[in-house]
């Protein structure tokens, strides 16, 4: 018996599409995966977690180029620490940024949403 996950089993598992998984691994972002012996992708739980490590990173918005940069430091060693470090220390900063961002945004929102409950208790007290 076949061990690991299909391609369809491993996109149910992350939310991912098949196409985006077959994908991340035509450009380099999932870099070993296993296959079967008639050649279908079989993904075992540590690429899963790669995978959803993935999704983070462009679910917040990391552009695919810096996501392959990633891929590639990690693969050259340990002697690309530092840099893989800064990477995601950059990210990080960026993320934040857009949170304060969001946040601001949430905050003009809801003023205007107290504005308009407090305008329409107003006319419900005039009926």
């Amino acid at each position: 018996m076949e061990t690991g996950l299909t391609v369809q089993q491993a996109a149910q598992k992350t939310g991912l599409s098949a196409h985006t998984i077959r994908y991340y691994e035509r450009i380099g972002l999932i870099p070993t995966i296993q296959r079967a012996a008639n050649g279908h992708r079989r993904y075992t739980e540590d690429d899963i977690g790669w995978i959803e490590f993935l999704k983070c990173l462009r679910s917040t918005g990391m552009p695919i180029a810096e996501m392959q940069r990633y891929v590639e430091l990690q693969q050259a060693g340990d002697a690309t620490l530092n840099d893989r470090l800064a990477l995601l220390e950059a990210h990080r900063r960026r993320i934040k940024a857009k949170i304060r961002e969001l946040n601001n945004f949430l905050e003009r929102i809801e003023g205007k949403i107290d504005y308009y409950q407090q305008m329409k208790n107003r006319l419900q007290l005039r009926d």
